[in-house]
């Protein structure tokens, strides 16, 4: 009984992790109408996030800050490889094809997610897993409703980089989680994606932007707040919830991501909601029920 009700409550997290994510679009949007592009914004989420998470660990366990330096290459995967690795090639990927086409390359990480699951950790993948994988990417494909069109091979490559990338989060944060805290796996993890993100986002250009604006209070409010939404609570609901589901599963419950962000769309953008984009929707959602099923 309490196996279940633990692995309950890791759904709980990542459910409450891709509904975080969902809402990314907002403060992308926000943070591009300053001038910024998109590896600037990247950075400066990183950057605050790892400086949030850096304070959350010295106030919750100041001795998850000793880590082994056999372990290091470990975060440094998790931080360049999957965080910042996955971020800079999904935005390089909105540059050369359609965002539809994109996000559903980016949602190819349960795949990936599953068969690294089955080769590194020997999860079973069974009917019901296989099921809801179906469902939800095919309820990703239609809720970004998937063009096809401006797709070149180097687009592909680097759209399929991305959802690589995006998984490899849940097999090595499974793995730094055997040895280590959530709170120290998320600091270290965003400290380094932090530092790898100063090297890529020319960061003479970015302080003359923030310096040119009226408002710069609001802006720096704004900052923190992006990174609080987008990276510190759902990167540690997520990295909790890793804690209590197997990764491939995880994986299929965040495909709520792209669900919450149309749904974002249409509360806040005005967006319309199709038909297809409705089913796509409820494809989703049914992925994560048949998870949960005894």
């Amino acid at each position: 009984m309490e196996k279940r009700v633990d692995g309950k409550l890791g759904t709980a997290f990542i459910l409450i992790a891709g509904c975080f994510w969902g809402s990314m679009g907002i403060f992308v949007r926000t943070l591009g109408t300053y001038g910024f592009d998109s590896i600037q914004i990247v950075s400066i989420r990183v950057t605050l996030a790892a400086l949030i998470f850096s304070l959350v660990l010295f106030v919750k366990e100041r001795s998850g800050f000793r880590v082994s330096f056999r372990d290091i290459p470990l975060f440094l995967g998790l931080g360049l490889g999957s965080i910042l690795f996955f971020t800079v090639c999904y935005f390089s990927a909105i540059t050369m094809m359609p965002l539809s086409t994109a996000a559903i390359l980016l949602y190819t990480s349960p795949v990936w997610i599953m068969l690294m699951s089955v080769l590194f950790f020997r999860e079973k993948l069974d009917r019901k897993k296989l099921a809801a994988l179906v469902l939800a990417f095919a309820g990703c494909v239609l809720v970004s409703g998937i063009s096809g069109e401006g797709v070149t091979l180097t687009g592909l490559a680097v759209g399929l980089g991305a959802g690589i990338g995006y998984g490899l989060y849940s097999i090595l944060g499974t793995i730094a989680l055997r040895k280590y805290s959530p709170y120290t796996v998320t600091t270290y993890t965003f400290i380094f994606a932090a530092v790898g993100s100063w090297i890529i986002c020319r960061p003479a250009d970015m302080f003359q932007k923030f310096s040119g604006v009226s408002d710069p209070g609001f802006l720096a409010f704004f900052c923190c707040l992006t990174a609080l939404i987008t990276a510190v609570i759902p990167f540690l609901a997520y990295t909790l919830g890793l804690e209590r589901v197997e990764a491939s599963k995880a994986g299929i419950i965040a495909t709520v991501e792209p669900v919450v962000a149309t749904l974002i769309g249409i509360l806040f953008f005005s967006e319309p909601l199709t038909l297809i984009s409705g089913l796509g929707i409820l494809l989703v959602l049914s992925a994560v029920v048949i998870l949960n099923l005894k």
